[in-house]
């Protein structure tokens, strides 16, 4: 049955893939973003899709449509992004949720929150499961992020609680694949540009640190089936690659790949950089019948051409 989804942040890495999948499957898709890490020429190929729409608006105002479903994936997502106006980044998570949450009470529908791994801050017990609390500093660089999500997070149980809310909330460990922006600080894509300019490849701390990257249809597709799951099952589930490496495996692998002649160069870690990061899935995969298909090196060769013909 065609529906007619919102997805908040529909223009950034995520969401353009989100927006495509859900044209793909038939569906009419508004797609709202104030466009502050988000970026038109992500969505321009759906431009002419009679069933798109764009509608730039920051979701820290109130929004008034009609809609069937709701995806909130605004928010900036890297450190360099959501550092930049942290007061705003935790804006746009809880004001952002609010808006987002009473839209969805107002019309009776389901509201699907796009929350993180950083919820569990830097961990103390590895890998991750959904039941583990966190270990967040709520007064340091990071938490304006870590903090914000968590708060949306409340406020989604919340709803659900007092107003019968059908709410579907998912954690996101780390992702990658076409449509990263070059300049957002993540670890993927910076060593991918990095390499393909020869430039040193720059890891923090002594590379030690250990990642579990998931490619980013993979993640989609858990979007999806979390939307569709049974509506008495809210989450929060972890959604993420169990397979997990280090930084500086992830430097050589790239290196390899580009035939890059970059060297890799150390850095001191920045504050609360989690140490590790790997997410507990049996949880996806008991109820949404999800586990990520995408090898690392197959996912970074994608990544790795959608960078050499953008830069």
């Amino acid at each position: 049955m065609k529906k007619r989804y919102l997805v908040t942040g529909g223009a950034g890495f995520l969401g353009s893939h989100l927006c495509e999948r859900l044209l793909k499957d038939g569906h009419e898709v508004l797609c709202v973003d104030n466009f502050f890490t988000g970026n038109k020429q992500n969505i321009v190929h759906l431009m002419d899709n009679p069933y798109f729409e764009v509608l730039r608006h920051d979701i820290t105002f109130p929004l008034f449509v009609e809609v069937d479903a709701i995806f909130n994936l605004a928010c900036p997502a890297s450190p360099v992004h959501y550092q930049f106006d942290p007061v705003q980044t935790t804006k746009t998570s809880v004001l952002g949720a609010i808006n987002m949450l009473g839209l969805a009470k107002r019309l009776r529908i389901p509201i699907f929150q796009a929350s993180t791994s950083e919820v569990y801050g830097d961990p103390e017990i590895h890998p991750q499961p959904e039941s583990y609390r966190g270990s967040v500093n709520p007064i340091g660089i990071r938490a304006c992020y870590d903090e914000g999500k968590r708060c949306a997070e409340t406020l989604f149980f919340d709803y659900h609680r007092q107003h019968k809310l059908s709410i579907k909330v998912v954690r996101i460990f780390n992702t990658y694949g076409p449509r990263m922006h070059p300049q957002d600080g993540r670890v993927v894509s910076n060593f991918i540009v990095q390499a393909l300019g020869g430039q040193p490849i720059t890891i923090y701390g002594q590379g030690s640190q250990t990642r579990s990257f998931c490619f980013v249809s993979d993640l989609i597709e858990g979007f999806v089936r979390m939307m569709n799951s049974s509506a008495d099952f809210t989450g929060p589930v972890n959604l993420g690659n169990p397979d997990e490496f280090t930084i500086l495996q992830l430097a050589q692998k790239v290196i390899e790949l580009t035939k890059s002649s970059s060297k890799i160069v150390y850095q001191p870690l920045p504050q609360d950089d989690p140490l590790q990061r790997k997410p507990v899935i049996d949880l996806a995969r008991e109820k949404l019948g999800w586990q990520p298909t995408i090898k690392l090196e197959d996912g970074l060769i994608k990544t790795i051409e959608y960078f050499r013909s953008s830069l």
